[in-house]
């Protein structure tokens, strides 16, 4: 179970850490928590979350993330403007105070501390255990033809884009790891207006998360997991025009469901872009092409 240490708390199991920021867990990530694994004790990771722009996953979704990857506990850091304004040499010294650290490990472009000036360099020096600093890890960039390193960067332009296979990627190197590793948007389900169950197609609502990075509006087949199981799924993110409706919101249709999950928390995992978001001219209409986004969502697949 992953052990969550906000300020002044500590571990004091003798531990591996994994230092960075870590928004979600890229493949170059993946590769350091592999590292910090091979040394059989249980394994740490830092996270700063709250900085400016729009974050991968929320706090909430990389705890799940980091839970499913074998971390044991997560050291998390808001960024305010005391956060950035410590000095590296101040935050290693609140780090490894408050855990019992046996092995550290970080990327050979690991920077903390105000002004970017700490260094795995000086992460050495100051550890008082022995540091393993990683090589990047990189891809072959279908656009460029070159090398390029796995960053929350690239991800990022990725899913702004809607190029979700090309992110998930980034994300996963297995079928097997994508409930534990894929992008996906979490939340409770809220009440609605069901209008869906009107014409046949009763959907769940998910809220926009505050600081949420989504991918661009439009109809996307995929996959959500419940805790009555998973299910194909259709997802609508954005407006519903036909029905007048312009509030952004996430709304999912999950082929084989039947019941209530008012309340429940549940991942969505869009996959691929089924089409855009379009105007109706009736739910009759509507409804004749979600028949159509169905045959698709079961030919195609949901992972």
């Amino acid at each position: 179970m992953l052990t969550v240490l906000g300020e002044g708390e500590n571990f004091r199991e003798p531990c591996a850490l994994v230092l960075g920021g870590f928004d979600g867990l890229h493949l170059g990530h993946r590769a350091l928590l592999s590292r910090a694994k091979e040394s059989g004790l249980p394994v740490g990771i830092t996270s700063v979350f709250g900085g400016k722009g729009k974050e991968l996953f929320t706090r909430e979704e990389r705890e799940f993330l980091f839970s499913q990857n074998g971390v044991r506990f997560v050291l998390e850091f808001p960024f305010t403007e005391e956060l950035k304004n410590t000095l590296a040499e101040d935050f290693l010294r609140d780090v490894f105070g408050r855990l019992n650290v046996k092995l550290a490990v970080c990327g050979e472009d690991f920077r903390f501390g105000k002004d970017a000036l700490g260094t795995p360099a000086l992460l050495k020096d100051r550890a008082g255990c022995p540091v393993s600093v990683q090589k990047t890890v990189k891809y072959l960039s279908e656009e460029s033809g070159r090398m390029r390193k796995f960053s929350a960067t690239s991800c990022k332009e990725f899913l702004r884009r809607g190029e979700l296979s090309l992110l998930n990627g980034c994300l996963c190197s297995s079928a097997e790891e994508f409930c534990r590793s894929a992008y996906f948007i979490g939340g409770k389900v809220e009440h609605g207006r069901q209008v869906g169950r009107t014409y046949g197609f009763p959907t769940l609502n998910l809220g926009v998360p505050q600081n949420k990075l989504l991918p661009p509006d439009g109809v996307y087949r995929g996959l959500c997991q419940t805790p009555a199981g998973s299910f194909p799924t259709i997802v609508n993110i954005g407006a519903r025009p036909t029905f007048g409706v312009e509030e952004r919101k996430i709304e999912a249709y999950l082929d084989g469901f039947s019941g209530d999950l008012y309340g429940a928390y549940v991942r969505v995992y869009p996959l691929a872009l089924l089409r855009p978001i379009l105007k109706f001219s009736s739910a009759e209409a509507l409804k004749e092409q979600l028949l159509q986004d169905i045959q698709i969502l079961r030919k195609e697949g949901c992972v």
